[in-house]
């Protein structure tokens, strides 16, 4: 019965903006990808449970405060929902010395490291370990049950990092946000802005079933290596070397792409 209620849930319960779509025809979510959300979540319950209840009871131990952090994110086609993750900062922690981070990261071609390499005096004990490892991010799991969220896709984005995007990287909402996906397995803090851009639009377009599994696949191996890079960064002062060609950084042509497909559509549309 649990089972049944929770694959009725729709992503239609996102408020959607389609007048903040960047394109005039919205694309579907394959229900395929609903299913296997589910059947994932469903056999992974059992490893799940016993480790989500563990670093709640380690965030407890080492900060007062909630052990959960909800924060309104952007997802499928604009529309906003609250995002859980496990608090990994200390209550009350300013949340303006991180929009200016991405804002800076979001007008520059350097890849997007964390401000956790620099020694954040944010974080709780054990929080830059949740965090390089993913394990914050699992309580996500209810944003994939209802139907907020997938196990594949793009991150789900801040408000004012929505603000700012251009018209044709907004094409990346149009699909559902994901715990990981084809940016997180392909370089990720290595990766620039516009690079992160491009991962998630090639998803959007070209998301299969098959693709899904191997992104799946590859999640911890990436996790691993991030591990591996952030306590290398925090070793070191130096701003990590830009990887060679990971991603061929050309946003115009994706602006132009945009710019045609808009332009062939009636005006009145």
């Amino acid at each position: 019965m649990l089972l049944s209620l929770i694959s009725s849930m729709k992503f239609s319960r996102i408020k959607v903006r389609l007048e903040e779509s960047p394109c005039p025809c919205p694309a579907q979510i394959p229900g395929w990808k609903r299913v296997l959300d589910i059947a994932m979540i469903v056999v992974a319950l059992p490893l799940l449970i016993p480790l989500m209840l563990a670093i709640a009871v380690l965030i407890r131990v080492v900060s007062s405060g909630p052990v959960l952090f909800r924060q309104e994110r952007v997802g499928y086609l604009g529309g906003r929902f609250m995002c859980f993750k496990f608090r990994t900062m200390f209550v009350g922690a300013d949340t303006a010395v991180h929009q200016g981070h991405l804002s800076r990261l979001m007008s520059s071609d350097v890849p997007m490291v964390k401000m956790d390499t620099q020694g954040d005096p944010r974080l709780i004990p054990l929080g830059l370990l949740l965090r390089s490892s993913g394990l914050d991010e699992l309580p996500q799991i209810i944003n994939v049950l209802l139907g907020e969220m997938s196990l594949v896709g793009p991150r789900p984005c801040l408000p004012y990092e929505y603000d700012r995007y251009l018209p044709w990287q907004r094409e990346r909402f149009q699909t559902a946000p994901g715990l990981t996906g084809l940016w997180q397995v392909s370089g990720k803090n290595r990766t620039t802005f516009v690079e992160m851009i491009q991962l998630d639009i090639d998803y959007a377009r070209n998301k299969t079933l098959w693709l899904d599994f191997k992104i799946m696949l590859k999640t911890i191996p990436a996790l691993v290596v991030q591990m591996q890079e952030t306590r290398t960064q925090r070793r070191s002062p130096a701003r990590p070397a830009r990887p060679e060609a990971v991603i061929s950084a050309q946003a115009v042509n994706y602006q132009q792409q945009f710019s045609r497909q808009a332009s062939a559509q009636p005006a009145d549309v």
